[in-house]
């Protein structure tokens, strides 16, 4: 019981949590993949309508059949030419979701409408889509969406029941959709609850490996992995945009006489006291990944002047911020040099801005440190 409560809350802790750069970007891989899958899915579709007039299936199932397989085609080509887009539209997740799952409660309203109202309730394959609806959020990598697109379909699914029971003029039976029984309704019920909170788990367990795959364990920054995946499409997209972007390549001055003096536990108590200290400074557009031992990078959508002076602000925030080691032990000042190369003046991509803020931290260091750079001469 412990367990499933423990997963509940981290369930509710990860909707809390907006997701970081690299889940937004999965997930506007992952929507474009759904898109394509939509479109195939869309083109098999169509062959049911005619398997089903075949095999001397009702007519008007054919024909609700083919509406829906229509439809579903058409808004298939909107939704992937969306999803193809550099810059995709926030909302375009939530809406395609709620799209899949509302096309498949249209399909049972005309299926009630051309052939009996038992068919809304009893058609087990168009019912079913509704499971496939939810299953394909897992590819957006969004456990909003997938609870959005769950709950859409369980609130669509029972309000269909409610109305086809509530204007119905006589018993609910159809020789071909057999009786409407409220056990069968509810079990669907249960089951499309179940599925989605299967789906639900799968998508916070991938968010968490995606997560843990690109984080520092020791300071909970992103790490070198980020930094090679994500950083250059940001650097590209600036660069692209006519955008302005400072990459600050940062060192903490002497670093290793605290370890050598203190301990590493001692150092590694340091390292996060430093990093909390930037953190409590820095926006979500302003990310610091962790490259090294001591060494970071931050990303500031910044000139290289105003750049400069956020870093200056940043290194007298550290220097004023000094490290506790224990009750009883002096306290330790920490401070930084840094050196900033901008997109696109110095470089249009991630490794020449790299190695020029490598050459501006080394003249900062080598000007006495506990300084930031952003010209040569600086």
């Amino acid at each position: 019981m412990s367990t499933l409560r423990e997963t509940l809350d981290d369930l509710a802790a990860a909707l809390r949590e907006r997701p970081d750069d690299l889940l937004l970007e999965i997930g506007a891989g992952g929507e474009l993949l759904v898109a394509r899958l939509r479109l195939l899915v869309a083109g098999l579709l169509l062959l049911l309508p005619l398997l089903n007039a075949l095999t001397d299936g009702q007519p008007t199932d054919s024909l609700a059949g083919l509406a829906g397989a229509t439809g579903v085609t058409l808004f298939s080509w909107a939704w992937l030419r969306m999803a193809q887009r550099k810059r995709r539209p926030a909302w375009l997740p939530m809406v395609s979701s709620a799209f899949d799952v509302s096309l498949v409660s249209f399909v049972l309203v005309l299926l009630g409408l051309l052939s009996s109202p038992v068919a809304t309730l009893n058609s087990t394959v168009v019912w079913g889509c509704y499971l496939l609806a939810v299953f394909a959020t897992a590819l957006r990598q969004d456990l909003r969406v997938t609870l959005f697109a769950g709950t859409l379909a369980l609130a669509q699914s029972s309000l269909l029941w409610l109305a086809v029971v509530a204007f119905a003029d006589g018993p609910l039976v159809s020789a071909d959709y057999g009786t409407v029984h409220a056990s069968s309704q509810l079990q669907r019920l249960v089951l499309l609850l179940a599925a989605t909170l299967v789906t639900a788990v799968i998508v916070f367990r991938a968010q968490r490996l995606t997560q843990w795959s690109s984080t520092d364990g020791l300071t909970g920054l992103h790490n070198r992995s980020y930094l090679n995946t994500q950083v250059p499409s940001k650097v590209e997209s600036a660069r692209r945009e006519g955008r302005t972007l400072t990459l600050a390549l940062v060192d903490l001055d002497h670093f290793r006489h605290i370890n050598a003096e203190l301990g590493h536990l001692a150092g590694d108590r340091a390292l996060r006291h430093a990093v909390a200290v930037l953190r409590r400074e820095l926006g979500r557009e302003e990310p610091m990944i962790r490259v090294g031992g001591e060494e970071f990078v931050l990303m500031l959508p910044l000139p290289i002047g105003a750049a400069w002076e956020r870093m200056e602000a940043l290194r007298r925030k550290l220097e004023a911020a000094p490290f506790l080691p224990e009750p009883d032990v002096e306290p330790r000042k920490l401070t930084l040099s840094a050196g900033l190369a901008c997109c696109p003046q110095d470089a249009n991509d991630l490794s020449g801005l790299m190695k020029r803020a490598d050459q501006r931290l080394r003249a900062a260091k080598a000007g006495g440190r506990n300084r930031v750079v952003a010209r040569e001469g600086d």
